[in-house]
């Protein structure tokens, strides 16, 4: 009998909530299957969707965590995908997407869902899953060991920040990208860092340094609706820039354009009650209530735009 394939398509490859979740599934499924990950955007989600194309005979699921689409087409093409036989499962804790399925704007028959805003994507899908393997009274050793991780990813995606590491475990697969997910497969219970990650650790805080610098040189502050705007420039880890001046700067929302992502990160001050997730998906983004963002691609050109009238105006 052909083995079973496994598709997982998770947002990353530089969410540590996304990674996790797509991890969770491999280590579950452990020999059982075989297990293919890839990673998308919420810009890029759609078109991957649109492009899947199980091959090769056999039983084939495929996984969808983290992350939500809009498109109806990719709708017609999951419903396609199911009535010839996929398998197919959506976890998910961003608020966009569960107004989406209560305003009745999903239409696929899944297999299974976990749509929730209680906990991150990881720890849905790791939970859901390890009540699946009670019910079947089978054991994964390694999905087991894997559980240090999740509350980490849980803790670190819902700001909470009470778990030790969670914070530089984030920075760590932001780093890593692409390898992030090789590396979270290959972690033990205690969380020993591979070879690859304890470097990625070590620049960590060098990018994070300067990444301040930047947004501190290109900070800019308006007022309206009676919130305080406060926008920047950063390299990488908006997240940090944002908890830190968040922490001195009450009432305000920052909107923080990463150099690195090219996207736009939402971050609030911890007594502002602004629904980032709503201000998003205007921004055709998504998220949640306390962190949120968007693609701006359009920005893109505009800056493009700008620097082109700048070195024509100073041309010889």
């Amino acid at each position: 009998m052909p083995p079973k394939t496994v598709h997982v398509v998770s947002h990353g490859p530089t969410c540590l909530d996304g990674v996790t979740a797509a991890v969770a599934v491999a280590r579950y499924y452990g020999d059982r299957a075989q297990v293919e990950a890839r990673f998308a955007s919420n810009s890029e989600i759609d078109a991957v969707l649109q492009a899947f194309r199980p091959v090769g005979d056999g039983e084939h699921e495929l996984w969808i965590t983290d992350i939500s689409w809009r498109e109806p087409a990719t709708d017609a093409h999951l419903s396609a995908l199911a009535a010839a036989g996929v398998r197919i499962y959506w976890i998910d804790h961003h608020r966009t997407a569960l107004e989406r399925v209560k305003a009745g704007r999903v239409h696929v028959p899944f297999t299974g869902t976990v749509l929730s805003e209680d906990f991150a994507a990881s720890r849905l899908t790791y939970e859901y899953l390890a009540e699946r393997l009670a019910g079947e009274g089978h054991t994964e050793p390694r999905f087991a060991a894997f559980a240090p991780v999740v509350a980490m990813a849980d803790d670190n995606d819902r700001w909470l920040h009470r778990v030790p590491g969670s914070r530089e475990l984030a920075w760590v697969v932001r780093a890593l990208g692409p390898d992030a997910y090789e590396d979270l497969l290959a972690l033990d219970e205690r969380v020993t860092y591979t070879p690859r990650m304890a470097a990625a650790r070590a620049r960590v805080g060098a990018e994070i340094e300067r990444s301040f610098a930047i947004a501190n040189a290109s900070r800019v502050e308006h007022f309206a609706a009676g919130v305080r705007v406060i926008a920047a420039v950063c390299d990488g880890h908006p997240s940090e820039i944002a908890d830190a001046w968040g922490k001195e700067t009450p009432g305000a929302v920052f909107a923080l354009y990463d150099a690195t992502s090219l996207a736009l990160s939402l971050r609030r001050s911890p007594d502002c009650e602004v629904d980032l997730s709503k201000l998003a998906e205007a921004l055709d983004g998504g998220g949640h209530a306390a962190a949120a963002g968007a693609e701006l691609p359009d920005l893109r050109r505009i800056l493009a735009e700008i620097i082109a009238t700048r070195v024509a105006e100073h041309l010889p």
